[in-house]
Parts: structure tokens; C-alpha cells; sequence
């Protein structure tokens, strides 16, 4: 029988920031661990993933997106990898059980047993691995965009957690070229070098859009848009008759210091889009219950080393804070995880 720590440490909300958050907003507690109640699950993690979009949660989500608010003094979420230790009958759950569920940034988590999926060990050879986001970049490209090959296809922000992954996925489905943007050009140079991105456009580094005229010297067919604002202006100018865009994420407004963080505004010229039939789509993976493919997909090119899975490990819950600072200044490649 397992023995329980009488606490567990988790990552506070201390403050609503005003503009972007800064290490006095966040505030390391210890809390009691507490038994499940009925139908729910004791899951001690093991991992959490950190990613930008929580300004969202902290900033205050509208009625239109569908993220939770995070108010002072509440415990921050996100993805987490967990291993189960009570699980009540009936659940389809043991002790021992790898599960994921949306409880990260503690070291204990209480989970309704309805929302942990448990995971298959032999699925992927690194239970890290499950907290990739390369379902949400595999199912724009497949079901989104319907990549085709020989296309040129442009990923903003492509050293995201997102970003990384569609670049590596867009070139296994057959894309002919791949270009990203960077935000400087020491990550430009590792997107090339580490993540085989064909040229990458450096935001600050001139005009955008001559940069990816230069990239892309005969234009894009997809656009992977994690970012929206001028990025996306310049793609519109980039894209060849009947290019198709995918939106995914909208990072300029999410992590504008200027703004609320809940709203990312740009402004766009319409006739290109007409004159160029340019097929442009909101996306989300949500909207598709078959993420098993995708699993099993990268499961199996990552055995026969076909794909990597970039990301970061920071160890020790104490770093969460300042790892999520970290990747809100986009200091990192791919997913970033805290392990536990």
C-alpha cells in the first residue's frame, strides 16, 4: 500500500497581473494531500506541460474561447502525465496506471475519474512524448488544410510547441518546402539546423513580407498560423492562387504586453484573398474524436527514428514559474515540461 506524503506542492495564482506576468505574480504553496471522494482519482504527477496560451486563463478568457479564468489564489492547470494511486471500481483504472488529465502544476492531483485517459506504456517510448501537441498540428494539416505534396507550407511561430511539430509533420505528409518564423536569429538558425526548416524569417529582422518573398520565392500554399498580426499579413501577400490557411493560435495578441492578452486584432486586405481564392479557417483539434491515429502514427515514426518530439525538460515544480515566463518570451524550442 502506497504511503502519501501528508502535503504536496503546487503553483499558485498570487495576483491578476496587469500586461504580461512576472515572477511576484505566481507563489509556490504546500497543501494537504487529500483522498479522492467518489468517482474520483488520486494521480501523482509525474510531468506538466507550460504553455503561453495560459496568459489566456490568467488574463481572462471571453465567453467565445473555451478556457477556464484563473483568479487569485487558484492552482494553475494544464496537461499533466500522472501515475495513478486510488482509482475507485469501476473506473477502469488501477494503481500503477499512466493516465493524462488537465490537473498539472501539482505534485497531487484529484481528478473525476471521467476525465483521466489512460495511457497504453507501449504506445510511445517516453510517456513525456504524450504531452506533445502534435495532434493539434497533424489534425490542421490533415483535416484543416489537407496538405498535399510538393506544397510550400509556412508555420508561424515555428519553434512553438505547436509550431515545431507541424514543421516535422508538414515534411513527413509530403510538403515540398518549409518555412517558420522566428523571433531572433540565433532560434532561426536551430529551427534550420535542428528541426530541418528549409529558411526561416526573423521577426524585427526587417520587412516580413520581402523576408518570406525570399523564403518562399514562389510563394506558399498553406499557412500554419499560430500567430495572426503581421505574420499573417505577410503570408496573405506570400500565397499563391487557391493557398489555404489554417489559424491555430493567435500569439501576437495572447502575448502583446500592450494588451489584455484575450483579443488579437489585425488588420487584413481583403482583395488578395478574393482575387487569389484563398481558402482561410479557424481550427481546432477539439472538433475530432479520432486523435488515436495520430498517436499510433507518431508512435510509430518515432520508433523508427523518422520524427523527434522537440521539447524541453526543466526539473522541480519550483521552476514552473519561471519556466512559463521562459516560454511566454519564446526562449525555447518545442514542448516544454516541468518533471516531477
Amino acid at each position: 500500500m502506497t504511503v502519501l506524503p501528508a502535503t504536496q506542492r503546487e503553483v499558485r495564482l498570487l495576483t491578476k497581473p496587469t500586461g504580461l506576468p512576472q515572477p511576484e505574480h505566481f507563489v509556490v504553496v504546500e497543501s494537504p494531500v487529500v483522498p479522492p471522494g467518489v468517482g474520483e482519482v488520486l494521480v501523482r504527477n509525474r510531468f506538466f506541460h507550460v504553455f503561453a496560451t495560459l496568459r489566456i486563463l490568467i488574463a481572462g478568457a471571453t465567453q467565445d474561447t473555451p478556457f477556464p479564468v484563473l483568479d487569485a489564489g487558484d492552482t494553475l492547470v494544464g496537461a499533466a502525465i500522472g501515475e495513478v494511486v486510488e482509482a475507485p471500481a469501476g473506473s477502469g483504472l488501477s494503481p500503477g496506471d499512466l493516465v493524462s488529465h488537465w490537473l498539472g502544476w501539482r505534485e497531487y492531483a484529484v481528478v473525476p475519474a471521467a476525465e483521466c485517459t489512460r495511457l497504453d506504456p507501449a504506445v510511445l517510448p517516453d510517456p513525456v512524448a504524450h504531452l506533445q501537441q502534435g495532434w493539434t498540428a497533424y489534425a490542421a494539416l490533415t483535416r484543416g488544410v489537407e496538405l498535399r505534396p510538393g506544397d510550400t507550407v509556412f508555420v508561424t511561430a515555428g519553434g512553438s510547441g505547436i509550431g515545431s511539430m507541424a514543421g516535422l509533420i508538414a515534411r513527413r505528409l509530403g510538403a515540398g518546402r518549409v518555412v517558420a518564423s522566428a523571433g531572433s536569429p540565433q532560434k532561426a538558425e536551430r529551427l534550420r539546423t535542428e528541426l530541418g526548416y528549409d529558411a526561416v524569417v526573423v521577426r524585427g529582422a526587417g520587412p516580413l513580407a520581402e523576408q518570406l518573398a525570399q523564403a518562399a520565392p514562389g510563394g506558399i500554399d498553406v499557412c500554419f498560423d499560430n500567430v495572426g498580426g503581421e505574420q499573417l499579413r505577410a503570408a496573405v501577400d506570400a500565397a499563391r492562387p487557391g493557398a489555404r490557411f489554417v489559424l491555430v493560435g493567435a500569439l501576437s495578441g495572447q502575448l502583446d504586453a500592450a494588451g489584455p492578452g484575450t483579443a488579437a486584432p489585425v488588420e487584413l486586405d481583403s482583395l488578395p484573398l478574393i482575387h487569389k481564392r484563398i481558402e482561410m479557417r479557424g481550427f481546432s483539434s477539439d472538433d475530432y474524436d479520432d486523435k488515436d491515429e495520430w498517436t499510433e502514427r507518431f508512435g510509430a515514426w518515432l520508433r523508427a527514428g523518422e520524427i523527434t518530439f522537440p521539447h524541453v525538460r526543466v526539473k522541480g515544480i519550483e521552476n514552473g514559474p519561471r519556466t512559463l515566463l521562459e516560454v511566454i518570451e519564446g526562449r525555447h524550442i518545442g514542448a516544454v515540461v516541468v518533471e516531477l
